[in-house]
């Protein structure tokens, strides 16, 4: 019976954790749509990445060295070539930098409608429905396609819980696409970080700056509130291109993943590029005059308030406290 299909990505730690969020938006459809989950794990070597994919019924291998590291062109054969091969009703990706090339790629080829940036999804009779950000958060549309579609997920809008499950899910390997033998494109080296810039990456506590402060100097503000929570200073994509802020602190699609355990996001609207990148926070706090932001409905905490009055008033109390 067509079920739903999970592209597992993986990141340096194993399971990328937007594929375990997808992972769980799969399992709490699958009663409405029936048929099975099945997780598509494309790697050189798919046993680590598929141990820990338990909360599946089962998943799909397709063993190849061109697979690791990632390489766009070989991960679309396998993902297109397992949707040839299972038929599913229904194809989740996460909405990540490969996420969003990979689904694209994956519709043309299968000639099945793509919706993207999905941070809603049910089942509404015999359709799926959606909610679906648009210019950058600032608009939501909801859509209703009749299956068999492929749906790109925003990070950090759907739960991992139910992604996780223990013991290990049947699998069943796949044999690599005669495609992967044929490739056009391949990885000539990866760069490292100058030695002496800043690593957000590895910070616990970040203070995050949006357009919506409005100007360079007010990032002093954040600056201060960073220094008293022993914090680093990021920033959203329209600050660095902007010159405010140096590229090593952007967070997001175009910048760097981070997972603090506090993450204080000011004046971003919360478009999902940014989402992308600081979806595994432990704490969102969220301050934004627009209370329609898209930040908000990822947040932990939110506030309204003029950045300009909060800010300073938070630095005072925590410089205070020592």
């Amino acid at each position: 019976m067509p079920g739903i299909l999970v592209y597992i990505e993986a990141d340096p730690g194993g399971v990328a954790p937007v594929s375990f969020e997808v992972l769980g938006a799969a399992r709490t459809l699958a009663p409405h749509l029936g048929g099975p989950v099945e997780a598509l794990v494309a790697a050189a070597d798919p046993d680590t990445l598929a141990a820990a994919l338990g909360a599946a019924d089962s998943v799909l291998t397709v063993t190849d060295p061109s697979l690791t590291p990632y390489l766009p062109e070989a991960h679309r054969a396998a993902l297109e070539e397992a949707i040839r091969v299972r038929q599913p009703s229904v194809v989740l990706i996460g909405g990540t930098s490969a996420g969003i090339d990979l689904a694209a790629g994956a519709a043309t080829a299968t000639s099945r409608p793509l919706v993207a940036y999905c941070t809603a999804l049910r089942v509404a009779g015999q359709e799926m429905e959606a909610e679906s950000q648009l210019y950058g958060g600032k608009l939501v549309a909801t859509t209703r396609t009749a299956p068999p579609a492929i749906f790109s997920l925003v990070a950090g809008c759907f739960p991992e819980a139910p992604g996780h499950a223990p013991g290990t899910a049947p699998r069943i390997a796949l044999p690599p696409p005669a495609a992967l033998q044929r490739l056009r494109t391949r990885l000539v080296g990866t760069g490292a970080a100058a030695a002496g810039t800043v690593d957000i990456t590895k910070a616990e506590r970040i203070v995050s700056v949006g357009r919506g402060i409005g100007a360079p100097g007010d990032i002093d503000l954040a600056r201060d509130l960073a220094t008293a929570l022993g914090a680093e200073l990021g920033a959203s994509r329209p600050v660095v291109d902007s010159g405010w802020l140096p590229k090593e602190r952007q967070v997001g699609k175009s910048g760097m993943t981070v997972k603090p355990r506090l993450y204080v996001a000011v004046g971003i609207s919360g478009a999902p590029e940014h989402l992308e990148g600081m979806r595994g926070a432990g704490v969102i706090v969220a301050i934004n005059t627009d209370p329609g932001a898209p930040i908000f409905q990822v947040a932990t905490y939110g506030s309204t308030c003029d950045f300009g009055d909060l800010l300073p008033a938070l630095s005072a109390r925590l410089t205070a406290a020592g």
